[in-house]
């Protein structure tokens, strides 16, 4: 018969031994998290050119794309491209401190300097083929080509879809990691981020706004005069086929994204004047609400602050999704700045879409100017009043209405009215550092654990994860959108097992 303290002690030596193995078996999830970082990043670098990266690949790299189809010698920029998939090696490098991670991050910022247009931004791709990359007038091209030569190639800086702002954002955070590098290639991306920023700045229109896309040459303010927005008096009811590429563009957080990315350079800089310009930017968006009775706002204004029509199937309106990323920015730059100039306009908008919803919980995408009816647009270049008249692919090519985040836009707003900025902000503080803490970081494991094995098992034997055939690919491919998702959860784990 056993005696008690010797069960007691077989107890305390049974539960002690679990304990072992349950950690040894946490450690070794960590070092398998590890190894399928290293053999995934491994594998994209092989079918990197020149650094860069598409959106997508098939498996035998014949077919390859970014929003479009692609050849082997192009680069996407517009996310999930170059810059995205160069962030997610930064994280990788700052969980692990592998400088294999920060030497993949500079390789695809480099490519990002090449490709760097004179108006100091990017188009959505770059071309690596010699004979194709003389289309573009590029930074490096200056003092090098005439003028008529320079005239006749593509010089033309995108801001849509987070494309030239995500490249920004990306270029900053790489120097800020290479500081103290002796890394030939740092020059260069230090040259290309402040090439970029200034440009950035000499883009931005008199009242603060940016244009969707940007030739380099700074228009005459007369052109663009500072005035709150307003309803036209009358506007085309088709298409009238006119360029908008110079007209102010909320669509796709075209503005949010040029804000956040000079408060970013500001921050990592230490230079005032990125700050004021991105305080300017938001005060663009306060002279951008439309009156009443929709105080809103558009998707997109014409260079005398009135909607305007954008694509054949946008055309005029106040724009639910538009307005929810604006609030959420406006917002974001009161707790930044503590300045209430920014949440001035909420309380108007608010009460408006609390009275536009054609559904509990569901706002149409656009509404008529005056009306207030919702209206739907299609390739036609006509206005149309019921869903039913669109043609079958913008009925699914393109989102009418939905809950667009307001919902949740309405709730951050209570919640920063009743508690205050400055509760705000010390809670946010107390849970990043609550987060640091092994309590928080082993919960923060635990939670991630299931995810992180399906994604170590998934990863192929050459190290790929393959996703099923879309977008301009047929078939199974490589997609950087899993990559850069599934890269960022072991990197999320491997900092929690630290």
């Amino acid at each position: 018969m056993t005696s008690k303290p010797l069960a007691l002690c077989a107890a305390i030596f049974t539960l002690g031994a679990a304990c072992c193995a349950l950690g040894a078996a946490d450690d070794s999830l960590a070092r398998d998290a590890r190894a399928a970082m290293e053999k995934a990043t491994a594998y994209l670098r092989s079918i990197a050119v020149e650094g860069g990266y598409l959106w997508r690949y098939s498996t035998d790299l014949k077919e390859r794309a970014g929003e479009e189809i692609a050849t082997a010698t192009q680069i996407w920029v517009q996310p999930p491209g170059t810059p995205s998939v160069g962030i997610a090696f930064l994280r990788a490098y700052e969980v692990t401190g592998d400088a294999g991670y920060l030497d993949a991050a500079k390789a695809a910022a480099h490519a990002l300097a090449l490709g760097q247009l004179e108006s100091g931004g990017w188009d959505y791709l770059v071309d690596f083929d010699p004979a194709q990359s003389v289309k573009w007038y590029r930074k490096s091209d200056i003092g090098k080509i005439s003028t008529a030569d320079a005239a006749k190639r593509k010089n033309t800086t995108t801001f849509d879809d987070d494309n030239t702002q995500s490249a920004i954002q990306f270029l900053l955070a790489v120097a800020d990691a290479g500081k103290g590098s002796n890394d030939p290639r740092d020059a260069r991306i230090r040259e290309a981020r402040d090439y970029a920023l200034q440009k950035l700045l000499e883009a931005q229109r008199p009242n603060g706004g940016w244009p969707q896309r940007w030739n380099g040459v700074r228009v005459d303010p007369r052109d663009y005069p500072v005035r709150p927005a307003a309803f036209p008096k009358d506007y085309p009811r088709e298409f009238p086929k006119v360029g908008y590429s110079g007209f102010y563009t909320l669509n796709d957080n075209t503005q949010r994204d040029c804000i956040l990315t000079l408060l970013d350079a500001a921050k990592r800089l230490g230079r005032p004047e990125l700050r004021a310009a991105a305080e300017w930017g938001g005060r663009f968006l306060i002279l951008a609400q439309l009156p009443e009775p929709q105080p809103a706002w558009a998707q997109q204004y014409n260079p005398q602050f009135e909607p305007a029509w954008a694509r054949a199937f946008e055309p005029p309106c106040v724009c639910s999704s538009e307005s929810s990323g604006v609030m959420r920015m406006l917002i974001d730059l009161y707790l930044e700045t503590g300045d209430e100039q920014f949440i001035e306009p909420l309380p108007r908008v608010i009460a408006w879409f609390k009275r536009s919803e054609i559904s509990p919980g569901v706002w149409a995408r656009m509404y008529e100017l005056g009306t207030n009816r919702p209206i739907y647009g299609d390739r036609d270049g006509k206005i149309k009043y019921r869903f039913e008249e669109l043609s079958a692919e913008r009925q699914t090519g393109y989102s009418w209405k939905g809950a667009y985040g307001l919902p949740e836009v309405f709730s951050y707003y209570d919640e920063v009215k009743t508690l205050g900025r400055a509760a705000i902000l010390k809670n946010r503080k107390e849970a990043a550092a609550t987060a640091k803490t092994p309590a928080g970081k082993a919960a923060r494991a635990q939670a991630l654990e299931p995810r992180v094995r399906v994604v170590i098992d998934s990863l192929d034997p050459q190290g790929r994860w393959i996703g099923d055939g879309r977008g301009k690919v047929n078939g199974p491919q490589i997609t950087m959108h899993a990559f850069i998702a599934n890269l960022r959860t072991l990197a999320d784990y491997v900092e929690a097992k630290k």
